[in-house]
């Protein structure tokens, strides 16, 4: 009942929406004298402000035309390779011969769009070939497909891993690291040719009984029972998935906020100010973030219960009893996948030590094929985004999967025998 009345809310205020569109593009037109005085500027503003807060926002685009290879621009092409009913596997297409690692980046199903790591991706370009699971809005699967299940993630990930081929690496940022873990052990114990050669998991809940944050406690203030009372819904009559039990985005946003209010509010006073001081550059930053913040996507119901049950309830993997279709996944096996866990400092989301706690479970690696990496003063963002990731994070996630890459390992032995060849020949 919820989300029909959210859906007629938001249908009341298409009047007041449109009409602040309006007198946005009148204050804000060129041929209107009042757009250049201050009083102009704060119309228009304040017109921005309602409509923004009463928009709904659609997925972003990832907006990567292009990247910088040896120091020249290379034309990208986003291309789906592989699709499924929950996701669809894109791949970021080089327009050129270069033969870099082969790199799966699992994005988070955690209300967000897979767009939240166009940071990412954009950074890991340059250095490699980059895929990323697209995870599709609940309310647009219709109900004909079926259930999508906890379980059902890690089945997606095998699968992705099978059509990528050996030699992949996997990269997986917060959520997934979970699941992620569960497949690459279950292919380990398989002894399947395609495990990937590294795994990469930056700020996941591994084991959320280390340093839990605020999300790990409202995870547990309640039973399971009220959750699926209180936030689940079913998607109404408009959408394609309609009939589907959902955690809607809507509420999932309130949740967002609701960690830090006074933080949101001041950043939309701050764009009035800087609308009517003229400042457009501050202006459009902050339109950039929310556009992205904002657009939030619904889950299926039996997925965000089974993961909120098994990994932040009754912490399945770190206790040793996570089942997968009826088979213990036991990180254990694990012994041909290096494994790399990054960690930010100021965390307020994933604690510090969650991600750590993969290193104790995965305990048949040797020494050589194991990181860990704090990076001092970054919080959760951070970890995967902005400045501290480009210049911080990123050259060691560089190396590492450098060092493990089989094809790249080789083409080095190739290249060291070549100069060898180079330098000992006679002049």
């Amino acid at each position: 009942m919820l989300y029909q009345l959210h859906e007629l809310q938001h249908a009341a205020v298409a009047p007041m929406r449109l009409w602040a569109e309006a007198v946005q593009t009148m204050y804000t037109h060129p041929w209107m004298p009042m757009s250049y005085t201050s009083f102009g500027r704060a119309v228009a503003a304040s017109a921005e402000l309602m409509e923004r807060t009463t928009r709904r926002y659609p997925k972003p685009p990832f907006n990567l035309p292009a990247t910088t290879i040896a120091g020249e621009e290379v034309p990208i092409r986003e291309v789906v390779v592989y699709e499924k009913p929950f996701c669809s596997l894109l791949h970021f297409q080089r327009q050129t011969d270069r033969r870099d690692p082969r790199v799966l980046v699992v994005a988070p199903m955690s209300g967000h769009y897979a767009t939240l790591l166009r940071g990412t991706v954009e950074t890991l370009l340059p250095d490699h070939d980059v895929y990323i699971t697209d995870w599709i809005d609940g309310r647009d699967v219709p109900v004909t497909d079926g259930p999508f299940t906890l379980d059902d993630y890690i089945d997606y990930v095998r699968e992705f891993l099978h059509f990528l081929g050996a030699d992949t690496h996997v990269l997986a940022v917060c959520q997934p690291s979970v699941p992620v873990l569960a497949a690459v052990s279950l292919m380990a114990e398989d002894k399947d040719p395609r495990q990937p050669s590294s795994l990469v998991l930056m700020g996941g809940p591994i084991d959320t009984r280390i340093n839990p944050t605020k999300v790990n406690e409202v995870a547990t203030t309640k039973p399971l029972s009220w959750f699926e009372a209180h936030v689940i819904q079913t998607v109404p009559f408009v959408h394609p998935g309609r009939g589907r039990r959902v955690y809607p985005g809507f509420l999932q946003l309130q949740g967002f906020m609701s960690l830090n209010p006074e933080r949101h509010v001041g950043e939309h006073l701050n764009l009035f100010h800087n609308m009517v001081r003229g400042d457009g550059d501050s202006a459009e930053k902050h339109r950039e973030f929310y556009d992205e913040y904002l657009a939030v996507m619904d889950l299926p119901a039996e997925y965000y219960l089974q993961t909120l049950q098994t990994v932040f309830i009754e912490h399945h993997l770190p206790e040793g009893k996570m089942m997968s279709r009826g088979r213990h996944v036991d990180p254990s096996q694990i012994r041909h996948t290096a494994l790399m866990t990054i960690e930010g400092e100021k965390d307020d989301i994933t604690g510090l030590g969650q991600t750590e706690a993969a290193q104790r479970l995965c305990g048949n690696l040797p020494d050589s094929m194991r990181v860990h990496h704090v990076a001092p003063k970054v919080g959760h963002y951070g970890v995967f985004n902005g400045r501290r990731w480009r210049e911080e994070i990123y050259p060691h996630v560089r190396e590492f999967i450098r060092t493990h890459d089989r094809l790249a390992v080789l083409a080095d032995k190739a290249a060291g025998l070549h100069e060898q060849e180079r330098v000992g020949s006679p002049v």
